[in-house]
């Protein structure tokens, strides 16, 4: 964790939260229940990544420092790990006053890649040591959550991403970097970011980031899991000590966990977590000693099982149907299709009952393609968005099946805005890729506030083999 000295701990007594995680749906979260159980992440295999870390540090002028060989060795095993188990992973490099550095980013195939999650943890250490607590647990426990997600075989509502940054202790210039060069389509397709930095300190506490207010819902989720695992907590305000505050910069909802730095444990604290009062929850913070021999198994081991139910939880959050906020009616005629082509104009007979296909909810749907013929089909709708309004957006349920094989988009149906005479493309789908499942995406159109545009939804289908497109619960919701 980068050093910011003047940082406050913000005590708030963990009896206040009174919900617990069965059964209860906290503001922001899916219900555990419709979640794919979370593994009991593995505290030894941890060990093993860390005792690696340790290595790699040991034979590398025992440091994991952004410049130095130790910092790229540990980013190239990190890497070999992922990519071993089916991530696609990408390696951004960028210049520091210290030579170059590098983050790696990991995403597993599959999941809504208009909702994306993204946990991440910073990779390098200081000059001075191994780094192993700082940030090696971090790095270690989300590259355990990870593999494990990879080995579970579980399918994701929502994309998630993994990364680890390069040079967070020199002023958090990986994260930030991402985020520079991030375009804003896609910063505004991350939905939650999660930070894990310092999880095994020697003398814990349990802290939870308590910094943003775009993510309380997450924030109240960690909180909830250790009530319900009878773990005292504590809020803490981080400022701009890790890499989450280049997320929460671009307004993305953040969360994350600390288990304490070089700032010193109260009789409070030790009263309610054990330890040592007086002392530093880290007193190797950012020296030579902060190695393999500086960790608490059972802080890690609580927090990385923590980390796990975070990841599994959010991977199933249906971000997309919360309800709309005041003033976020639907502006749609006949969304859902249940009054057959009323307020939409395009393709006769697209609109049907056909038991074919089923529709999400109701009885109608919007049916583009399937004919298995070259065609042409659409469906548009035009709506204004307010020049009052401070978010909109379009969403829309699909799913899709097809005849055709193999890696070539021979069919598509594309989802666009037409504004005066520009047409924006949203999202295209095809052939490739398809699902029977319907999911649920959503574009922000706020960019047209002010303006009268219309929605469609535009098929074209090759010479042969069928490939079908069916939307359904269509919305344009502004606040």
């Amino acid at each position: 964790m980068r050093s910011l000295r003047t940082t406050a701990l913000t005590a708030v007594a963990a009896s206040t939260l009174a919900a617990t995680l069965t059964g209860v749906t906290l503001a922001g979260t899916s219900s555990p229940a419709e979640a794919a159980t979370a593994p009991d992440l593995s505290v030894t295999n941890v060990t093993v990544h860390l005792q690696k870390l340790q290595d790699i540090a040991t034979a590398n002028g025992g440091n994991r420092a952004t410049g130095r060989p130790g910092y790229k060795a540990s980013l190239d095993w990190v890497k070999a790990k992922l990519d071993a188990v089916g991530y696609t992973t990408a390696v951004q490099s960028f210049s520091t006053s210290s030579g170059t550095s590098y983050n790696l980013v990991a995403d597993w195939p599959g999941g809504d890649p208009e909702h994306v999650v993204m946990t991440g943890a910073h990779l390098d250490s200081v000059s001075a040591g191994a780094g192993i607590n700082d940030n090696g647990t971090g790095s270690a426990a989300v590259l355990e959550a990870a593999l494990q997600w990879a080995a579970s075989g579980n399918t994701s509502r929502n994309h998630l991403r993994f990364a680890w940054w390069g040079a967070e202790e020199q002023g958090l210039l990986g994260s930030n970097k991402y985020m520079s060069l991030l375009p804003t389509a896609d910063k505004d397709r991350i939905d939650l970011y999660m930070n894990y930095d310092m999880v095994g300190s020697p003398n814990p506490g349990y802290f939870v980031y308590d910094d943003n207010a775009v993510g309380n819902f997450a924030r109240d989720a960690m909180a909830a899991y250790y009530t319900s695992k009878g773990i005292p907590w504590e809020y803490i305000d981080v400022q701009g000590r890790s890499d989450h505050a280049s997320f929460r910069s671009y307004g993305i909802a953040t969360t994350g966990m600390y288990s304490g730095g070089e700032t010193i444990k109260t009789s409070a604290q030790a009263s309610k977590w054990g330890g040592t009062a007086g002392a530093a929850f880290d007193a190797c913070y950012h020296r030579s000693c902060d190695t393999i021999a500086n960790i608490n198994a059972t802080a890690l081991d609580r927090n990385i099982d923590m980390i796990g139910h975070m990841v599994w939880l959010y991977a199933d959050k249906d971000f997309g149907t919360t309800a709309p906020p005041p003033g976020g009616a639907n502006l749609l005629a006949n969304p859902g299709f249940e009054s057959g082509a009323t307020g939409w104009a395009g393709t006769t007979g697209a609109i049907t009952t056909s038991t074919s296909r089923p529709a999400r909810t109701g009885s109608w749907k919007a049916w583009l393609g399937g004919n298995g013929t070259t065609s042409t089909e659409n469906l548009s709708q035009q709506v204004t968005i307010p020049s009052t309004a401070s978010a909109a957006s379009l969403s829309y349920w699909i799913r899709t099946d097809t005849a055709e094989t193999g890696t070539t988009a021979y069919d598509t149906m594309k989802v666009q805005v037409v504004s005066g005479t520009t047409t924006t493309t949203l999202k295209t789908f095809s052939n490739v890729g398809t699902s029977a499942t319907y999911a649920q995406f959503s574009h922000s159109l706020l960019a047209y506030r002010g303006t009268t545009i219309t929605v469609r939804f535009l098929m074209n289908e090759d010479s042969s083999l069928q490939t079908s497109f069916v939307v359904d619960d269509t919305a344009v919701t502004t606040s």
